[in-house]
């Protein structure tokens, strides 16, 4: 699903990514995310003068069973191929400087087409390779680049 610089990208009912794109404006505030997803993605557009109040968060204790990651793209142009859960490749898109795209649920992996600056955030801590699973990357012929 498309909508003005937002695209949810979905295989068999599951959401692989969501990519706000450097286009998107809105005012106020708009999450992309579904509320149970372990990481949330919002935008805000406030108007100068807006006071967002002083705030703690409260410590509430959360399982999380995957890690989703965001990427925001600083400079550059990168390629991410999106998996399945069963491994399969379902699709391609292109990330452009100020793009942000979040990887929700299966696999991914990543060209870099032209030099690339990105922030990456996702939960932690970072347990290293026994986090992730290699997987067979997609031949080039069989890619779907969008």
């Amino acid at each position: 699903m498309t909508t003005q610089g937002f695209e949810t990208i979905s295989h068999r009912g599951v959401i692989l990514a969501l990519i706000v794109r450097a286009e998107f404006r809105a005012s106020g505030i708009h999450f992309f995310t579904p509320d149970q997803f372990s990481q949330q993605l919002g935008f805000m557009g406030h108007p100068a003068g807006k006071v967002i109040r002083p705030h703690i968060h409260r410590p509430v204790s959360r399982e999380i069973q995957f890690t989703q990651e965001v990427l925001i793209i600083k400079s550059g142009k990168l390629r991410v191929d999106l998996y399945d859960e069963a491994q399969s490749y379902v699709e391609s898109r292109f990330l452009n400087a100020g793009d942000v795209v979040l990887l929700s649920a299966g696999g991914h992996g990543f060209e870099v087409i032209e030099d690339t600056e990105m922030f990456e955030v996702k939960q932690g801590p970072y347990g290293g390779e026994v986090d992730k699973v290699l997987i067979p990357a997609v031949e080039a012929s069989r890619r779907k680049e969008i």
